[in-house]
């Protein structure tokens, strides 16, 4: 991760514990499910971006954009969490799928390939 931030701080948030927790728990195997919570626990130690009433409004914001674009927000719930933080505090989102943040507004995305 450090060859895609430098010195920047990392965050995390709730939403990508939650995705990240769901993903281990439904996984094929003993070894994948062990490998997917390895990548949790070492994630879960970053400081923890809070979701408060201005993540709200921004989330509000960008739903609102997304829906009017004549998309619906609705299967896009953590994403536009995840992205709402990020526009709330400046920062940079790192995500593997540029697909599901290619319309947001405001949002600065690096793709990890």
């Amino acid at each position: 991760m450090a060859s895609f931030t430098g010195e920047k701080p990392v965050f995390i948030s709730p939403v990508t514990i939650a995705e990240l927790k769901y993903g281990a728990e439904l996984a094929d195997t003993p070894a994948v499910r062990q490998k997917r919570r390895v990548a949790l626990n070492r994630l879960s130690r970053k400081p923890l971006l809070t979701i408060d009433a201005q993540t709200g409004e921004v989330f509000g914001e960008l739903a609102a954009h997304v829906r009017r674009a004549g998309r619906h927000h609705r299967y896009r719930v953590q994403d536009l969490w995840l992205a709402s933080q990020a526009v709330q505090y400046g920062f940079v989102l790192l995500t593997r799928n540029a697909r599901d943040f290619a319309d947001i507004p405001g949002l600065d995305l690096t793709v990890i390939p």
